[in-house]
């Protein structure tokens, strides 16, 4: 029991102090410092008042403390504990990326080497980009799923439920939510790595800053946790034809009619325009987020 609970309070603290993960401390101060600024850019009030109104603006007690935001932080603690249990009994990724290039090898009766001139470095590049446009496109795909299909919408309306939203509200899961998106990011990354692996050998290697893939790195130290708050931060028109604003993912969670539907993608916007789901930000725009009816 006692070795159980410390496994707990290591995963628990590893959220926080894990660059791959997005409540990691230093994306949250980085958050922090991007949403000040846009409100002292964006209101004139908040530039009379200065860093004061900001911050206060930030810190509401009415969003930090409110039955919804408590929600979040309950979830938050429940999950880790059941993941913790679950994860032994999944699929590891690297078991199964191991029967993929069994899989590969026994397909082409033997290991194949492409271009072995090309440098190590081109290697790593084309690795890191293609890992995380698979990775964003299977959230992009799973994501419209839990939507589309009423038996899955039965488990991902937890995190819509929402009616207060803080960068915690990411954690605001049904466990069988994160199951499935466990399971895809196993799939996702053991695809990745044995197709790589097989054909271009050792020179196979992730791009990173800090541990974290360096486009990841990229998405959550610009404000990816905005998405889950009240600051409606827009990228313009064209840009949010490209990647998803934080303004465009607080559209997502939308309580409108007219919103559900929209903006599934997790970090390109590219996906949603393709798919025909994509919704531009607007500034004279208020949302109420949750359920609605």
């Amino acid at each position: 029991m006692e070795t159980a609970f410390l496994d707990y309070l290591t995963a628990f603290g590893d959220s926080f102090a894990n660059p791959q993960k997005r409540i990691f401390v230093g994306y949250l101060l980085a958050a922090l410092a991007i949403a000040v600024a846009a409100i002292l850019l964006s209101s004139r009030h908040a530039r009379r008042g200065g860093m004061r109104l900001a911050f206060r603006r930030l810190f509401d007690r009415r969003i930090w403390w409110s039955a919804s935001a408590k929600g979040d932080y309950r979830l938050f603690i429940a999950n880790q504990a059941v993941m913790l249990a679950v994860a032994p009994a999944l699929l590891s990724q690297l078991t199964l990326a191991g029967l993929l290039f069994e899989g590969l090898h026994d397909a082409f009766g033997t290991r194949i080497s492409l271009w072995p001139a090309l440098p190590a470095w081109v290697v790593m590049a084309a690795f890191t980009t293609c890992h995380f446009v698979l990775d964003d496109f299977s959230k992009y795909g799973l994501h419209r799923l839990l939507h589309r299909w009423p038996v899955l919408w039965a488990f991902h309306k937890v995190h819509h439920s929402a009616e207060t939203m803080t960068p915690m509200t990411v954690y605001r899961t049904h466990p069988v939510e994160g199951v499935l998106f466990a399971l895809r990011s196993t799939v996702v990354q053991a695809v990745g790595i044995s197709t790589f692996v097989f054909f271009f050998g050792d020179r196979v290697d992730l791009l990173t800053v800090l541990g974290a893939n360096v486009f990841l790195f990229a998405f959550n130290v610009t404000g990816a946790n905005l998405r889950h708050s009240h600051v409606p931060i827009s990228y313009g028109r064209f840009l949010e034809h490209i990647l998803i604003s934080p303004a465009q993912h607080q559209i997502h969670h939308s309580a409108d009619p007219r919103h559900h539907g929209r903006n599934f993608g997790m970090a390109l916007a590219v996906w949603d325009w393709a798919g025909g789901s994509l919704c531009l930000s607007r500034r004279d725009a208020p949302i109420r987020y949750g359920l609605g009816g």
